[in-house]
Order: C-alpha cells, then structure tokens, then sequence
C-alpha cells in the first residue's frame, strides 16, 4: 500500500499510525512536511516550502485562507513531483486547515483522501467568546466565519475525516459529521505510568526538588489565556500564602501558541509577573521539556492544574491523568467528555482562581482520598485511551 502523508510538522499527530505503517516492508510511506528535523525509520520524508506568506496588503478576513492556498499550492507542485516519479498513493492522509490537504484530489483524482480535522471555529458557543472580558467585535465574528474557509473545502473534498474526540467533532456542521469518525491519538500507558515516592531532579537545567513536599504542576504548549495561564498565576499567588512549602512547576515555552498575543513585544508571563509578584524561590519555569523530563515532572506532581477554554483538548491532560496524577481542571466542555468531578479529577470554574486554589488545597490536605481519584484517572486512560488499542482501531480505519 502506498500513504501520502500531509501535515506543515513532522511528525505530529501522525508519529504512531506513520510509525507502524513504515514498519511493514509492504508499504511505501511518504510524509509530506515542510519541517527539515526528526525522521521515522521506514517514512520518506519530503520537504516543502510555500513560495510566500500572506501579503500584508491582503484583506485581514482571508489571511488565513490565503496562507493555506499558499501552502496548498507548494504541497500540490510537490504532489505532481511525486506523481512524474509514479508515486501515486492509494491515501492520502492530511491535518485539516493548514491547507497541505486542498488541493491533492486535483493531483490524485482515484486517491482516497483522508483529513484529520481537529477544529472548526465559532464566534459564539466555544473559544472565541468564552471570555467576558474579551468581547468579540464585528470583525472577529465575520473573520472568524471565513478562517474556515480551506476546512470546508476539505470537507467537501475528502472521502472521510477522523476527529480525536466526541465534543470536537460535533464542531463541525451537521451535514459533514457524518463523514468524521472519532478516534483519539491514544496515550503509551507504558510510558506515562506513576511510580511511587518519586523524586524530581533535573540536572539539565539545573532543578532538584527531591527534598520538596508539595509539587504543584501546570503544562501547556505556552503562556497564554486559552489555557488559563492568567489564572494559574493568580492561583499560585494565593497559593503562596496558605501552602509555604509548595513549589509550583510550569512547563512552556513564554509565547501564545493559541490566541491572541499581546502587543509591541509583551507576554502574558511578564503581564501576570509584574500584576501578582511571586516567591521566585518556589516557582520554576522550565520551558519546554524533553519527554524524559517532562514525564519526571508529572511522576513527582501533587497537584496538577489543567485549565482550557472550550477549544482542543491537550495531550497533556490525557499523558497527567495515564501518569496518575491529581488533576484539577476547568469544568469546560472537552475537559468533562473525560473527567468526571470527584471521580476521576476535581473540576473548577476557570474563572475562579480562588476556588482553583481551595481544590489543590484541598487535593493536598486529603491524600489518602485523593489516591482513589489518581487510580480512576488512570484507569480512565487504561480502559478507553490505550494507545495499543486505539492504534489498531486507527489503522483499520485507515485501510478499510
């Protein structure tokens, strides 16, 4: 069987279906990427590069569109490369939205063509008005009607799409849901697994916690209000002044992956920094972690925080909850498809910093209930996100 597979980063949500595909000797696998690092044993990798970026002339409304139709049309004269060298896949399988995908039934008419669609926006009733203090204006509604643009194309084009969970699909216009299974990435239960006693000690970046009793955690991509970073750093001002022996540990990078960034130059770390000053002493950011690291972090966690405007649910929370972590997380749509409160996890209002703090409280002052809730958090994983089991659910959708 010959796969084409299409996404701007390398490898993303395709590192495991990739990875077993090039594994079998019968098939020739292709990944389209126009990111030069990383390799998977068995995968070809061909970069791409768009010609361009969206002008600065152009209208602010289709900027978005414009971009994936660059970056679409660089993935379709790559497409036609591959075709003069009689590759011709038999799926093709791409990241909705970027725009890698668009144009591929243009060049591969008999391929099946498969998207990952992860996300379709709304100006009202998820993210982008979740925040009072934030209103929309007139323009974001209508720009945000048209930044799905390339996804409805793909919605149109392909012949069937994949969604990593229930509430994410249903995003999406009823007439297409249809044609959009759900099947989650799964989690290495392997990998991410609690270990007893364990202690937290990087050398690397010079961070040694062993001695610590409590270890409140937080990881996220970035520092931004998507995730609730404002709030966690207002939480952790309350925090300081009840808990004197907790250090708290903030893995990202200080930059807005999701969102609106602030301007001429500013962070939300540097924001929220100068609005609540903080004991430095006991607050360790580490930017981000290799996956050695970071599994360190959540082995050794007492506590850890997930907050998430209703937008894609992070991996982060599914690899906290494998690891047997004590989560406490937004009472938002994707977070409760699976986290139940006092199951499983311990739900919060986002918005409510001093109720997030009263629940990590909470959490530490109760261990021996709280272990409970770890071994559901996991057993939630186990049972129904087992990387194992959901790969060979993805693989056979894949070939039927």
């Amino acid at each position: 069987m010959k796969i084409l597979f299409l996404h701007p980063n390398f490898p993303a949500q395709f590192r495991h279906v990739a990875t077993a595909l090039g594994k079998d000797p019968g098939n020739q696998v292709v990944y389209c990427t126009n990111r030069q690092e990383g390799k998977i044993e068995g995968v070809t990798k061909v970069v791409y590069q768009k010609s361009r970026t969206a002008a600065a002339t152009t209208h602010h409304y289709v900027r978005t569109l414009e971009n994936a139709v660059l970056e679409g049309q660089a993935v379709y004269r790559l497409g036609l490369k591959l075709k003069a060298e009689n590759f011709i896949p038999d799926i093709i399988y791409g990241h909705s939205g970027w725009g890698p995908t668009l144009f591929m039934k243009d060049v591969f008419p008999q391929s099946t063509l498969l998207c990952y669609f992860e996300w379709f926006y709304h100006a009202h009733g998820s993210d982008a008005d979740f925040d009072p203090s934030d209103p929309l204006s007139a323009d974001d509604e209508v720009r945000i009607r048209v930044k799905n643009a390339p996804i409805l194309i793909d919605l149109y084009s392909c012949d069937r799409g994949l969604s990593p969970t229930k509430w994410q699909r249903q995003q999406f216009p009823i007439e297409f849901q249809p044609k959009i299974n759900v099947c989650h990435d799964g989690v290495d239960i392997d990998y991410f697994k609690p270990i007893e006693d364990a202690k937290l000690v990087l050398p690397r970046i010079n961070l040694d916690l062993s001695e610590a009793e409590e270890i409140i955690t937080y990881v996220a991509r970035g520092m931004e209000p998507y995730r609730g970073f404002p709030q966690l750093i207002e939480t952790i001002s309350l925090l300081q002044t009840q808990r004197p022996k907790a250090h708290f540990v903030i893995v990202g990078n200080n930059r807005v992956a999701y969102g609106k960034s602030l301007p001429k130059d500013q962070t939300y770390k540097d924001l929220m920094l100068a609005k609540f000053p903080l004991d430095m002493e006991r607050v360790h950011f580490t930017g981000l972690l290799p996956y050695h690291e970071y599994l360190q972090v959540l082995q050794a966690s007492s506590v850890h925080i997930y907050l998430t405007r209703p937008f894609v649910l992070s991996w982060s929370m599914l690899e906290a909850m494998s690891t047997g972590c004590l989560i406490v997380a937004s009472q938002t749509a994707p977070v409760q498809e699976l986290i139940q409160d006092g199951v499983n996890g311990l739900l919060v209002d986002f918005f409510n910093t001093q109720q997030i703090a009263e629940r990590v409280i909470e959490a530490l002052d109760n261990p021996e209930q709280m272990d409970a809730i770890r071994r559901r958090a996991r057993e939630t994983i186990v049972e129904s996100y087992d990387l194992r089991k959901l790969l060979v659910q993805h693989l056979d959708w894949l070939r039927q």
